[in-house]
This record gives structure tokens, C-alpha cells and sequence, in this order.
């Protein structure tokens, strides 16, 4: 190799490698303003957080003290609620996209699917609000159940989708060649075989409506104590956090900033949950 090409090769060496720099630059600025928020969150919330916190009900204005425990169970009820109500569906969503993606049909149901995921969170709560809660005649935990059920729908549908295009087609007639019905592989193949994949998907799927307050105030709106009734209103995490972060009283702002770090690293955890459950799966 010549000094002419030596010269060129470290030049592209240098620019490479200035370029991974760059790059790297980017990447924290971009990723600092999360870090100031995770650090004001935890700055102003770790004080408050104690055994007290946990089991107590929201204060009034007047008292000192208080804790989210209505807010923490109501989030878990209505979560699971909602999970429970989408999962299959969305399963099955995905078991027919995936089976018959060449349609044309199936093609306009899967661009729905993915404009379902981009509409804005209020939007949703304002439709389940006028199609569940106002012929109820109430605010609810089904109706918030359903609202977050409507935004989990099409993130684990798609996920699903994904996840059963993934196993090998000789695998399906291999099933069929044995003269299984389609029921019965999807049973003891496809859903076995992407069961880490959708339950990655679902795991995301909670971590993306977990903080989402704007459908729940439309729906299932808030009770300062531990409700286990679907047909009455629901304390949660995201509208304690909202009502408190905006109210005059010290006490209540506290409290929001405590809440907002319970709900920062509960989703934090479903996050990392899911990452290692891809990982697993792509080993």
C-alpha cells in the first residue's frame, strides 16, 4: 500500500470515528431532557415515599399526610381490566392479519390499525365517553377499562401479527399435512411459539396507556377511596397526579410529585420486562 492510500485510509479512519463521536453526541442530547425529568422527579418525590404512602388514601386539603393507595389499586384494576378485555382479541386480530396478509382487506385493516395507534389519547376518551359512559349514566372502572382497552387494541394486534408472520410456513404444512385443524395450531403452534413476542407486545402496550390521564377523566374519572364496584368511579395514578399537580395546597402537590415517581418507575420496569423478554426470545 502506498503513502497516497495510507493518507486516505487514516482520513476515512479519522472521519469515521469523529462521526461515531458525533453521533454519540447526539444521542445524549437527545436523551437528556428524559434524564432532567427523572432527576426533578426523583428530587421532589423520594421525601414523600414511605410505608405510609402506600396505604393510605388520597388527603383532603385540610390534613397532612396521605398516600395513593385508592390511586395504586384503582390503576391496577383498570389496567388489568383493560387487558383482560384486549388480549384476546387483539390475539386474534393478529392471527387472522397474519394469515391472510395478501388481501386487500387485510391490507386497509392493518393501516387502520396502525392510524388507531397514533390518535391522540383524549380523542379515544371523548368516543368511549359518549358510546359507554353516557348511557350508563355514570363515570366508571369498565369505562376506563374500556377506554385503555381501545389504545392496548391495535399496539399488541400489530405485535401479534408480527410475531405469527415469524414462524416458518413448512411448520404450518407440516400441522396441516397431519390433518390438524386450524384451531388446533393455533393452539399448539403459532401461540406457543409467540407467546414471548405478544407478551412483549403487551407488556408495552401497559406501559404506553399506564400514565395516559386524559381518556380516564372522560371515563373513569376519580374516587378518593379504594373502589372495587365496575360501575362506580376510579381513583388512578395519572388523574391524582393531574388534579394534585394543578391544585394550590402544598400538601396535594407532594403527593403528585410521589405518585409521579411510583408511575415513572413502574413503567421503567415494564420497559426493561419487556426488552429482556425480546432478549430471551432472540436467543
Amino acid at each position: 500500500m502506498g503513502d497516497k492510500e495510507t493518507n486516505v485510509l487514516n482520513k476515512r479512519l479519522i472521519f469515521n470515528q469523529f462521526f461515531n463521536y458525533f453521533c454519540l453526541a447526539l444521542s445524549v442530547f437527545a436523551l437528556l431532557p428524559l434524564f432532567l425529568i427523572i432527576f426533578g422527579v426523583l428530587q421532589n418525590g423520594i421525601g414523600r415515599i414511605n410505608l405510609s404512602f402506600f396505604l393510605e388514601n388520597q388527603p383532603s386539603p385540610s390534613n397532612s399526610g396521605g398516600g395513593i393507595l385508592n390511586a395504586l389499586l384503582g390503576t391496577f384494576y383498570i389496567v388489568s381490566l383493560a387487558t383482560i378485555i384486549s388480549t384476546p382479541l387483539s390475539i386474534l386480530a393478529g392471527f387472522y392479519l397474519s394469515e391472510n396478509r395478501k388481501k386487500r382487506f387485510t391490507e386497509l385493516l392493518y393501516s387502520m390499525f396502525n392510524i388507531l395507534q397514533s390518535i391522540p389519547a383524549i380523542v379515544i376518551g371523548i368516543v368511549v365517553y359518549a358510546w359507554v359512559v353516557r348511557p350508563m349514566g355514570n363515570f366508571s372502572l369498565l369505562s376506563g377499562s374500556a377506554a385503555l382497552a381501545v389504545m392496548m387494541f391495535p399496539y399488541i394486534s400489530i405485535a401479534a401479527t408480527e410475531m405469527f408472520s415469524l414462524v416458518p410456513n413448512n411448520l404450518k404444512e407440516a400441522g396441516y399435512a397431519l390433518g390438524a385443524p386450524r384451531y388446533r395450531l393455533f393452539f399448539k403452534l403459532l401461540l406457543p411459539t409467540s407467546l414471548k413476542g405478544i407478551l412483549t407486545g403487551i407488556l408495552l402496550s401497559i406501559s404506553r396507556v399506564a400514565g395516559e390521564s386524559a381518556p380516564l377523566l372522560f371515563t373513569a374519572f376519580g374516587n378518593p377511596y379504594v373502589n372495587f364496584n365496575l360501575n362506580e368511579p376510579t381513583s388512578s395514578l395519572p388523574v391524582l397526579i393531574f388534579q394534585y399537580a394543578i391544585s394550590p395546597y402544598k400538601n396535594w402537590q407532594d403527593v403528585a410529585w410521589g405518585a409521579s415517581l411510583v408511575l415513572i418507575i413502574s413503567i421503567i420496569f415494564l420497559n426493561i420486562m419487556s426488552r429482556y423478554l425480546l432478549k430471551v426470545k432472540k436467543n
